[in-house]
Formats: C-alpha cells, sequence, structure tokens
C-alpha cells in the first residue's frame, strides 16, 4: 500500500458513520415493541418502564374479575394520570388503548371461518352471535368501564376532543375514534337527553356557557345575553343526565309576527319586547353544538323537532317555523365560480353588469370587487341582483356527492325545511360579508311537508319557494 492509499484510507476511518435514511428513523416504533424496550427514543414521550406502568393500569381497569365500582375507582386514578399528563403523554395512552386492547385476532378470525362454513344451517345464529361477541374489544369494555365514574362520561368526550385533530396524521388513531364515536351514538340517543329551557333565571353558570359555546352570532355582552333571553324569546338546549350542567346543543328562538328578514333587529337590546299573545312566527336563529368530542352524534333534527312540539303547545296561534341562517360557504365559492356564472348569463344582462360594474366585459374580479360594497348597491342594482341568483344558484343545485354543497343548508334540508327566502344585506357584521357577502336564508319547516321535502332533497332536488325559484339564472 502506498503514501496516498494509507492516507485515503485513515481519513476514510475517521469519518462519522452514516446515518440511518430519515425515513426510518422516524418511523415510530409499535407499542409492543416499546414495551420491551429498556431506553427510550426521540421523540417518544414515555419511558419503556412508564409505559409498563400505565399498562398494568389500564390492565386492571378491564379486569373482569373486580366489580364494575372498584373498575371505576381505577378509572378515576388514570383520569387523575391523565390530567397532568403533557400532550405528548396523552397521545401515549391512546396508543396503549389502540394497539394493547384490540379485538383478538386469532379468535375474529376463527368465528369468522365458523360463521362462513355453518352459513344457511340451523347453527347460524350461534355463530353470529360468537362472531359479533369477538369483534367486542377489551377497548370497548374499559371505555364503559371509564363512563362509571360520575366525571368519566365527560372525560371521554374531552378525550375525544383533542382525539380527533390527530387523526389525519397518526392513522393508528382510529380505532379509538370510531369506537368512542360508537359509544356515544348509543350513550347520547334521544331517549336519554332532558328538553331544558335555558332562561334569565338559569344559574349563571349555565349562562356562561351559552355565551361561551354560541357559534352562530357572538354575544357580546351580558345586556346581549339578556336580551336573547326575555320574555319573547326562547332558548332551550338537550342534556344528558351525566352532564347535567352542560348543553350539548342549544338553539335560540325569536317569538314574532312575520319572517324575519336580518339577524340586526333580533340582536337590538333597544328593540321593544313583541307581544308574545301576537306571535304567529318561531325563528330559529341560531343553533350551536357545544361538545366538539360529540362531532358525528347528531342532536339538531330532534331538538327542532322537540322545540317545535313545545312551543305548539305553549303557544297555540304559531302557525310558521322558520330559521333566519346564515350561508357559511358562499363566498368562497362565489370567488371560485363567479366567472362561470358570468358565461350563463344573456348577452344583454351581462352588458348591464357590465356598465353597473365599471367594465366593458364583467369579469370575476369585478364582481368579487363589488361584495366588497354590497350595502351601497340598490335594489335594482344589477350587481345586486347577479349576487342575489348566485346564492340561489350556490343555495338550491350546488350539491356535493348529492348533498347539498352548503352546510347549513344540509342541515335544515336534510330535516325536512325548504329555501324559503334570502335576504339581502341580513347579516352586515364583518363575519357575515366574509362568509356569504352579507346574505342570510330562511329555511321554512313547513310540518305538512317535512317528508316530502327531506325525500325531495335526498333524491338530489332542492326544494325551493316560488320567489327562490325565480333568481335561478
Amino acid at each position: 500500500m502506498n503514501a496516498t492509499d494509507w492516507i485515503a484510507r485513515s481519513l476514510a476511518l475517521l469519518k462519522p458513520a452514516a446515518k440511518p435514511p430519515a425515513a426510518a428513523a422516524d418511523t415510530p416504533r409499535p407499542m409492543a415493541e416499546r414495551l420491551r424496550a429498556t431506553l427510550r427514543r426521540e421523540p417518544e414521550a414515555l419511558t419503556p418502564s412508564a409505559l409498563r406502568r400505565l399498562l398494568a393500569q389500564l390492565q386492571a381497569v378491564v379486569d373482569p374479575h373486580v366489580s364494575e365500582a372498584e373498575a371505576g375507582r381505577r378509572a378515576q386514578q388514570v383520569m387523575a394520570w391523565y390530567g397532568a399528563a403533557a400532550a405528548s403523554e396523552r397521545r401515549d395512552l391512546w396508543l396503549l388503548l389502540v394497539e394493547q386492547f384490540a379485538p383478538d385476532a386469532d379468535e375474529v378470525r376463527a368465528a369468522r371461518e365458523h360463521y362462513d362454513a355453518v352459513h344457511g344451517t340451523p347453527e347460524q345464529g350461534a355463530a353470529e352471535i360468537r362472531l359479533r361477541s369477538a369483534f367486542i374489544s377489551p377497548r370497548t369494555r374499559m371505555l364503559q368501564r371509564f363512563a362509571v365514574d360520575p366525571q368519566g362520561l365527560h372525560f371521554l368526550v374531552d378525550l375525544r376532543a383533542e382525539l380527533l385533530p390527530q387523526l389525519k396524521s397518526e392513522r393508528r388513531l382510529q380505532p379509538l375514534d370510531a369506537e368512542l364515536a360508537a359509544l356515544f351514538s348509543s350513550w347520547f340517543d334521544l331517549p336519554f337527553l332532558e328538553l331544558r329551557r335555558i332562561s334569565w333565571d338559569s344559574p349563571a353558570s349555565l349562562i356562561e356557557k351559552l355565551i361561551k359555546y354560541e357559534a352562530v352570532h357572538d354575544i357580546r355582552s351580558w345586556a346581549d345575553v339578556k336580551n336573547r333571553l326575555d320574555s319573547d324569546r326562547r332558548c332551550y338546549g338537550f342534556f344528558h343526565p351525566r352532564m347535567p350542567n352542560e348543553p350539548l346543543i342549544f338553539v335560540e328562538v325569536a317569538l314574532i309576527d312575520h319572517l324575519a328578514g336580518g339577524i340586526a333587529p333580533l340582536l337590538d337590546e333597544q328593540a321593544a319586547v313583541h307581544d308574545i299573545g301576537k306571535a304567529t312566527t318561531a325563528i330559529f336563529y341560531s343553533i350551536s353544538n357545544t361538545q366538539t368530542g360529540l362531532r358525528g352524534v347528531s342532536f339538531g333534527d330532534s331538538l327542532i323537532k322537540r322545540v317545535v312540539e313545545t312551543l305548539r303547545a305553549e303557544f297555540p296561534k304559531l302557525k310558521q317555523f322558520a330559521t333566519l341562517s346564515p350561508i357559511p360557504g358562499f363566498r368562497a365559492w362565489l370567488a371560485k365560480n363567479a366567472g362561470a356564472m358570468l358565461g350563463r348569463m344573456p348577452d344583454k344582462a351581462r352588458a348591464e353588469l357590465g356598465r353597473a360594474l365599471g367594465a366593458k366585459v364583467p369579469e370575476a374580479e369585478h364582481v368579487l370587487a363589488a361584495t366588497e360594497r354590497v350595502l351601497a348597491l340598490e335594489e335594482k342594482s344589477p350587481a345586486r341582483q347577479f349576487l342575489m341568483r348566485c346564492a340561489a344558484e350556490y343555495l338550491g343545485r350546488e350539491l356535493d356527492q348529492g348533498r347539498p354543497l352548503d352546510p347549513v343548508a344540509r342541515f335544515h334540508l336534510g330535516n325536512g325545511a325548504r329555501v324559503e327566502r334570502i335576504n339581502w344585506a341580513g347579516d352586515p357584521s364583518a363575519k357575515g360579508f366574509k362568509q356569504s357577502c352579507g346574505l342570510m336564508v330562511n329555511y321554512l319547516y313547513d310540518l305538512r311537508r317535512l317528508d316530502k321535502h327531506r325525500a325531495m332533497t335526498v333524491a338530489g332536488n332542492i326544494p325551493l319557494s316560488s320567489e327562490v325559484e325565480r333568481w335561478l339564472l
């Protein structure tokens, strides 16, 4: 070996060892491997010994030899640990629940094979029971035992609220989310819920939750909330016996004598109180879900039906039940579709619109610029007429997989309402302009035609009043 080769070889020995590929280094270890390990890796939160202690606590909760009361006490200890744990440590608990308390794969396989073998024979029923039992995981039994504790149900709802934002980046957590969602659908079913009126005489802590959870029209002050709970108003919420001071969803109602076209008069704290003895119309102007962890559990349709029944019993003169609703997706839809809507206009109407917008050939950007000054547009302005037609198109024809594109429309139309009226400048707030150029919509609940309108919506034929149909291009 000459000197040059010797120097090159020696220098090579001084170079640090090549690092493993980043993807391999970043691949998270399964919980089974971490539980067998001695040391933790970055960015793992709990050490292997801490994981083993936590696993032992969880196994103690699901131990079939202890009573439900004792299991609930053990679950309480885990909840206390969870309350003090960092977010990354909580994630390790989720992964333990997913990977260490899953259904027995061998038992599921054997039960499925047995079911397939006896399908169509007298043994099929027993085989189906065995297969169903095989799919009930220790995780399900554990979550049920957490719910034994008086605070356990609220704990699980809050846990899922933390879990939901992580599902897209951490797919391993999906079985835990699915299991919680299935249990909540059962535990929060309508027969277990209580409809309660929330009034100014309700506990202050409950009214504070109303302020906290209001999702449609922000409550600005105590005077504002008092106005919403005045004698010509009603507010109702669904409550669960295990969460007695926590509304799951609530609706705010105004009792008036006309179809409201704007939110400002309803929220005007100085406005005179309506004579509820003359009220003919109930306007549902805000519906707010309060628990993120109950996403996917539907309360709204049942809430509206129960409230309608309650109001009809108290006020027999009520003949009209309608909403005053935001159109949250309209502004974003218009930004993408204004050009296409312009292309569908007759030449004469498009030329008139161009003159109103100060453009010989109106383009999408001219329309979007006009949305910044909607309050200045007169009723017969071509720009205003065009925006109303766009809103009618969005609400009456735009579907996503056969369902109304707008989320609020999807909810009300799915419950049997129809699109009754589009209201110009119905919500002149900054939020209203950002979402819908200030437009609002009335959805009418015609109690005699709910089933018909629901069937039309399911078929992709949105039920519209004749007034809204005239706006369509």
